[in-house]
């Protein structure tokens, strides 16, 4: 009997979303291929951190390793005030035993760099934006912006809080009064954000990098609507990231700005924050200590890496249409200050790669409607938990970013909490770790309770068909 084929997967966005579902897609014999809109991706973005809910899926395709050469395990996380008298401290270290693995930071275009190479060189297009989506019960076919047109089964919008797949489908939704109000309306601008990484700094300037580990403080600004972060990364590099809070006013205008990652219109912004106090004490290379500011980091990074970004929440209620679904930040977009983002995006490829599995089971044709049917599937396993996550970065961006006299307590309250309550915590939500169910999961460490998952009834079948032909007669 001939099978039926899987579906052609298109995927618009070359980004960590993009790549990791192309790597998942690799593994489940499903053809695809990523067209990014740059020419090439620069190496924009500061630290990054991945943790145990995201972690089994590396391990499971046999990335983890490779992801420790890159990252610090995180150990504690410490609050200053502006004028560097500390508030409090979060222990985030051995956590390894009960939840299975430490929490990683690591520079992003690192990251981006390991996935990347994963990839078929064959299977990525640079400099092909996505203008135009076309879809009908046949397939769906997208217009790039030099005139070309690629067809497939399926189309996933990986490509981020701007997402041009989103606006397009929501445009067609729109034609056809399908769309919910909600979901027409843009996100809601809370922070702006400078971010970047230095070049490689000698540890005798800069002693903190001697520690050999993660040396992560907040200061939160006296007085002004500044909070800004500094990550000791390997390699001698220290990330840097600086957020401003926005009023009502000053939020709505930035709606209408450009929003895009870029290293334009930096210079004021610069000036604004260059002489904020940093806890690194430096060496002047004579014996002496001095104080570092900011403008130390600034003027040791590449003025074309470092990148100003509008800091947006929004949950999408529409997460596909027709034969096009969206992942990341294209349904889902984060406060950083929680340090889910990335994570969600991955969580979404892992559950949408189980799901696209299923679909390929090869006994019956894929349909659109069972197409509909996998990707409601998705949504469904995956909305709950980014609702969830959203919700919960806000609440931390106030906390940690806050000027109230209620939002200064709860921040002092946390930054002080005992280590067996920030256990309790950090293992609650730990129990959330969607594994990649064609392939073999991870065991569960003794003790975690962890949130149910849907299994693969295509690999549940496959395994059993394995095991009747090996049982000896």
């Amino acid at each position: 009997m001939t099978s039926n084929p899987p579906p052609n997967v298109l995927i618009s966005g070359a980004g960590l979303g993009g790549l990791f579902l192309a790597i998942l897609l690799e593994r489940a014999g499903i053809p695809y291929h990523i067209y990014e809109r740059a020419a090439a991706v620069k190496p924009l973005g500061a630290a990054l951190g991945l943790n145990a809910n995201i972690l089994p899926a590396f391990d499971q395709l046999g990335l983890l390793e490779e992801l420790t050469k890159i990252a610090f395990p995180m150990s504690t996380l410490d609050l200053y005030h502006e004028n560097l008298e500390h508030i409090g401290s979060m222990d985030v270290s051995g956590f390894k035993t009960q939840a299975g693995y430490d929490s990683y930071i690591f520079h992003r275009p690192d990251l981006y760099n390991v996935l990347l190479s994963k990839v078929p060189p064959g299977k990525v297009s640079f400099n092909k934006k996505v203008v135009g989506v076309e879809q009908d019960e046949d397939g769906v076919t997208i217009r790039t912006s030099d005139g070309m047109t690629f067809h497939g089964d399926i189309l996933v919008g990986a490509d981020g809080a701007y997402s041009t797949v989103r606006q397009l489908i929501y445009k067609d939704m729109i034609e056809k009064n399908i769309l919910p109000d909600s979901d027409a309306n843009g996100p809601k601008v809370g922070h702006i954000c400078m971010v970047g990484t230095t070049n490689p700094l000698d540890p005798e300037k800069f002693p903190v990098l001697k520690d050999n580990r993660c040396n992560f403080t907040t200061s939160i600004g006296h007085a002004k609507a500044h909070t800004w972060l500094t990550i000791t990364l390997p390699n001698n590099r220290i990330s840097f990231s600086v957020r401003e809070q926005l009023d009502e006013k000053t939020a709505e205008d930035a709606r209408f700005r450009n929003s895009e990652w870029s290293p334009e219109s930096n210079e004021k912004m610069i000036r604004e924050i260059r002489n904020f106090p940093i806890k690194h004490y430096g060496n002047d290379g004579v014996g002496k200590h001095e104080r570092r500011t900011l403008g130390d980091l600034i003027d040791a990074t590449d003025p074309a890496l470092i990148s100003k970004v509008f800091l947006e929440v929004k949950l999408y209620e529409t997460w596909h249409h027709g034969r096009t679904v969206l992942i990341g930040d294209a349904v889902h977009k984060m406060q950083p200050s929680a340090g889910q983002g990335a994570v969600n995006t991955m969580e979404d490829a892992v559950i949408l790669a189980n799901c696209l599995y299923d679909l390929s089971d090869g006994k019956q044709s894929v349909t659109a409607k069972r197409i509909t049917e996998a990707f409601q599937d998705y949504r469904e396993q995956r909305y709950p938990h980014a609702k969830f996550q959203v919700e919960n970065s806000t609440r931390m961006s106030r906390i940690f970013s806050g000027q109230t006299w209620k939002e200064r307590l709860f921040r002092s309250i946390i930054y002080n909490m005992p280590k067996w309550l920030m256990s309790h915590k950090y293992l609650k939500q730990a129990g959330y770790r969607p594994q990649i169910m064609f392939l073999p999961t991870v065991p569960t460490p003794p003790g975690l309770r962890i949130v149910p998952q849907k299994p693969s009834k295509r690999y549940l079948d496959e395994q059993a068909q394995t095991q009747t032909i090996e049982m000896p007669i």
